[in-house]
């Protein structure tokens, strides 16, 4: 097991509240018949990153987040997120920025203590490795007890390491994944057919899933089953009916990424996009919350179409177990990007 390593403050246990750096050169050396060498730099199978590396790119990431949250200022990390998280935190940002223009009057500067770097072999570019923390913002020991993972990609060599997804998961579920000996984990590629459900198939599924509850390979939670049964409540309130469209979000940075897990399954993250149209009946006004109106184009007539971006992590098991290995969903970070009135 890699022993952990900390970042930040220690802090006190029960605590509530609501790389850069070059990867140095690696090359393979593979004799040739002719006795002759032979290198492979971009070929070689290398750790995505050291311990180090990894430990100053989380550092990094905490400074910007806390200088933009305080500040609510976008521009602040917009060079350290991208993929699912930068969509979601840059919206976020630019709303906060409008409705709390002196700045974020509740901020609490962010602490990940207590943190475990899991760092793949691979050959090549993109890289990434995961880092799971202790939070100061959630509650320990309880139900409430959280982990963070935050996945980190960097693109090639001269690019800094960002945080493409952030997955609050309860503390007790935190995934146990697959390590070699020398403590490095293992990314499965996103075809795989060795799990129940493909990771590139994960977007396509779970958008298809929220709208008509099939394919049924998602065991019930509150980001599957309860969630469309709230959205199945509210779709159709006096005067307001409501419309959901899901679509897969899963290239580029939004690609699904997937981790080897100790029990022959995978802890995977993938996105989709959301869709939330609004429709009212004639003489019924749409409310429109404040946050949403920084995000606003157009004028709220009798419509109101609202975007959002929506981060999972989940534990899918390992083939073969039948039609009982569900998906589970162990977090999802959904926020709203973009809205539009007609």
């Amino acid at each position: 097991m890699e022993k952990p390593i900390r970042v930040g403050a220690q802090r006190r246990r029960g605590r509530g509240t609501a790389v850069t750096g070059l990867v140095a050169a690696v090359a393979v050396l593979a004799l040739t018949a002719s006795g002759c060498v032979t290198v492979h730099g971009e070929r070689a199978v290398v750790p995505s990153a050291t311990k180090a590396e990894a430990a100053r790119a989380l550092k990094e990431f905490v400074t910007a987040f806390n200088a933009a949250d305080k500040a609510y200022d976008p521009a602040l990390d917009a060079g350290r997120v991208t993929g699912a998280l930068g969509a979601v935190n840059q919206a976020g940002m630019k709303s906060r920025s409008v409705t709390y223009p002196g700045g974020n009057p509740r901020h609490v500067p962010l602490e990940l203590t207590d943190v475990t770097y899991s760092i793949p072999k691979k050959a090549g570019w993109p890289r990434y490795f995961l880092a799971d923390a202790d939070p100061n913002r959630d509650r320990d020991g309880g139900p409430r007890d959280e982990r963070w993972l935050l996945v980190f990609l960097r693109g090639g060599p001269t690019d800094v390491w960002k945080a493409g997804y952030l997955n609050a998961v309860p503390a007790a579920k935190a995934p146990k994944l697959k390590r070699d000996g020398d403590g490095h984990v293992s990314m499965l590629p996103a075809s795989t057919e060795k799990l129940a459900q493909r990771p590139d198939g994960l977007p396509k599924s779970y958008s298809s899933y929220m709208q008509s509850g099939t394919p049924p390979v998602f065991g019930d939670g509150p980001h599957s089953s309860q969630w469309r049964d709230s959205r199945r409540r509210t779709s159709n309130l006096p005067g307001i009916s409501t419309q959901w469209i899901d679509q897969p979000l899963d290239t580029g940075d939004f690609a699904p990424l997937a981790f080897a897990a100790q029990d022959g399954g995978a802890l995977v993250f993938f996105t989709i996009r959301t869709y939330e149209r609004q429709t009212a009946a004639g003489g019924v006004k749409l409310p429109v919350h404040p946050d949403v109106k920084p995000l606003l184009t157009g004028e709220v007539k009798t419509s109101l179409t609202k975007e959002r971006v929506s981060a999972q992590a989940v534990l899918v098991p390992a083939a073969g177990g039948g039609a009982a290995a569900k998906t589970e969903i162990l977090s999802r970070l959904a926020g709203l990007t973009t809205a539009k009135g007609a």
